[in-house]
């Protein structure tokens, strides 16, 4: 990989349960050939990851931002972002666009083949673009209805052919867009098995799986990078209790873990590393502006003034994270500085708000949740002084999907934002109009236009942070939901451990070794 590639976008950012009863084996899906040992590391290594497995193993169907994290285990994309957060070559080495921005050809690296043997090349990779466009269940369709066409010449080369002018592609190809799939996993009867049948030409393979439980992967011998692949193994281990992750990290259950913010003492005590690493993701209240009282801007606005983000952030996240009034932490190019002190805790004036709006006795709200004790009980607290009367609805975690982002029924939810690699993806998914957490469906004008501007700007040219932030403050400012902290990766790990990556878009394991000692 050239040090500098001179097509690099710059997206620099400096901060940043039930175990099923069925075993699914993946034999058939495996890599060809054996692994004998990891490139560069000891033999038979294989990490036990505590985290969360997928809503399902397609990328084009995928219902959850985390899902990335898994997924990128079993499936390589068209480009990656490194460390910094600038897009660099992924299974395509390198890219070049049409004068007009209509257009942009793809090189793929030579000798990509999936792990059922077959090639990974440019008809592979059109395949995949189409059905991620077409496929009638596609999650990702949104991302590429911009694509007209995707034209091939030779086994390297591809051209995404663009209805209009659109800089972002290579970020947004990134992510789960980007993820490639064996045309043979997907066509015919095989697709409807591939939820839980992944086919790719990730570092790892799938093996086994236990739905709600457990997966386990080997090594994939035939992936691009495999000479960062120092784990002969991996398996990801559904966390059902946060509060027993210290102890299953000292009984070997676990190498790796999530760890919650409330166990961080705990866990160095204990002897464990600690890393805590920047992420785009950032904790907000979904609001739905369609639904009493909150289809009152006067409401709305009130609500922002009625929760002490620093408190909050204090108390639920214990401290790590930083106070957040947008969809971007900070030093990422898309957030504005301007924003920062802008709804300030001011429960007097959320009251004066309230009154403005014909309620100046208070008005009643229900806090709908999935999310863990803490948090909910904190901001009805918070609400009452600011003159909203809150009664909290708890619901399971997997009925939050349906209720607030498919049924769009429910007017106040605590949720977390888990952003994209594009950053025009990102403001897509919480301010546009059949953005997942947009349940109102209202997108003024001016910001469409501004998501326009955004996407006819080429990246390296200095309009495009000032447009983004535009875009930014006017989403801040007219859309309902509530932004209130960032909130960075926290995982323990076994000093037997090497310290993770620090890629704030997606989880990766490349370099990670385990001491056998």
């Amino acid at each position: 990989m050239p040090a500098s590639p001179p097509h690099r976008i710059r997206t620099t950012f400096t901060v940043l349960a039930t175990v099923a009863a069925a075993v699914i084996a993946l034999g058939a899906c495996g890599a060809s050939g054996k692994t004998t040992g990891s490139a560069g590391g000891s033999g038979g290594s294989t990490l036990k990851w505590g985290w969360t497995l997928p809503t399902t193993w397609d990328p084009v169907t995928s219902r959850a931002g985390n899902d990335v994290n898994v997924l990128s285990l079993v499936y390589s994309a068209i480009t990656r972002l490194d460390e910094q957060g600038n897009v660099v070559p992924g299974l395509a080495r390198s890219w070049t666009y049409a004068e007009d921005g209509k257009s942009v050809t793809f090189t793929l690296r030579p000798g990509l083949t999936f792990t059922d043997g077959t090639k990974l090349d440019a008809q592979a990779v059109r395949a995949n673009i189409l059905r991620g466009r077409d496929q009638r269940d596609s999650l990702i369709a949104s991302q590429l209805h911009n694509v007209k066409d995707v034209t091939t010449e030779g086994p390297l080369k591809f051209t995404v052919v663009l209805k209009d002018a659109d800089y972002q592609v290579p970020a947004l190809f990134a992510g789960k867009t980007g993820m490639i799939v064996s045309p043979k996993a997907f066509g015919g009867d095989a697709g409807k098995r591939l939820d839980t049948r992944p086919v790719g030409a990730g570092p790892f393979v799938l093996t086994r799986l236990v739905p709600g439980s457990y997966a386990s992967l080997r090594r994939n011998p035939s992936y691009y990078d495999a000479a960062q692949i120092h784990l002969d193994g991996f398996e990801v281990k559904e966390i059902t209790e946060p509060a027993t992750v210290v102890a299953g990290l000292q009984s070997g259950q676990y190498d790796v873990a999530t760890l919650p913010p409330n166990q961080v003492d705990a866990a160095k005590a204990a002897g464990l590393k600690v890393d805590v690493i920047p992420s785009l993701t950032v904790r907000v209240l979904d609001v739905n502006n369609t639904i009493p009282p909150f289809d009152d801007p006067r409401v709305t606005e009130a609500l922002k003034y009625a929760v002490d983000r620093k408190a909050l952030l204090e108390t639920s996240n214990f401290g790590i994270g930083e106070v957040d009034l947008q969809p971007f932490p900070k030093g990422h190019p898309g957030y504005d500085p301007a924003l920062e002190n802008l709804y300030t805790y001011d429960p007097q004036k959320a009251r004066r708000l309230l009154a403005e709006a014909g309620h100046p006795d208070g008005v009643n709200v229900v806090i709908t949740t999935g999310t863990p004790e803490g948090l909910p009980e904190q901001l009805q607290a918070q609400l009452k002084t600011a003159g909203f009367t809150a009664t909290i609805k708890p619901i399971a975690p997997a009925q939050h999907t349906q209720l607030v982002y498919v049924q769009h029924n429910v007017a106040l939810a605590p949720d977390s934002f888990v952003g994209r690699e594009s950053p025009l993806q990102a403001l897509g998914v919480v301010f546009g109009p059949e953005g997942l957490m947009n349940p109102g469906r209202n997108t003024p004008k001016a910001l469409l236009k501004k998501f326009d501007e955004i996407r006819t700007t080429p990246l390296d040219d200095p309009k495009y942070v000032k447009r983004l932030r535009e875009a930014v403050a006017i989403g801040v400012k007219e859309l309902p939901n509530v932004w209130l902290f960032s909130t960075p990766r926290i995982f323990a790990r076994s000093p037997r451990v090497s310290e993770l990556p620090r890629v704030a878009a997606v989880q990766r394991f490349d370099g990670v070794r385990i001491d056998a000692r």
